[in-house]
């Protein structure tokens, strides 16, 4: 079903003020590949257990290998973290729990709307 030309409208409205007001997430509404980040989850993955291989191994060898598989473990976990929130994986897990964020909840405010206002300009 098209949309009216008061409608469009509308939806072009909200969605400059929603790029104005945000963005990166304007950007990923939009439909960018995330491809790269969720590469950057399975690296960080590899690098967890590098780090971990490390830190046992440096408890054998010398325990300067050890403090620097805990910081290959560190930043590996933080690289994951931060690349998994920015994948969608992240978003996909949270949709089936409930809403998770800001983002959600926006989206929840403004269906509630769209629904509120068609029940009074139907009616």
């Amino acid at each position: 079903m098209a949309l009216s030309a008061e409608e469009q409208r509308l939806l072009d409205q909200m969605e400059a003020a929603l790029a104005a007001e945000d963005p990166k997430l304007a950007n990923t509404l939009r439909g960018t590949s995330h491809r790269w980040q969720r590469r950057r989850a399975v690296l960080a993955g590899f690098g967890f257990v590098v780090g971990v291989c490390c830190l046992i191994g440096g408890m054998q060898v010398h325990p300067a290998l050890s403090v620097f598989g805990f910081l290959v473990m560190l930043a590996s976990s933080v690289l994951g973290v931060t690349a998994w929130q920015h994948s969608g994986l992240a978003g996909e897990s949270a949709a089936s729990g409930g809403r998770a964020g800001g983002a959600s909840e926006f989206m929840g405010r403004m269906e509630d709307r769209w629904r509120h206002g068609q029940d009074d300009g139907g009616a």
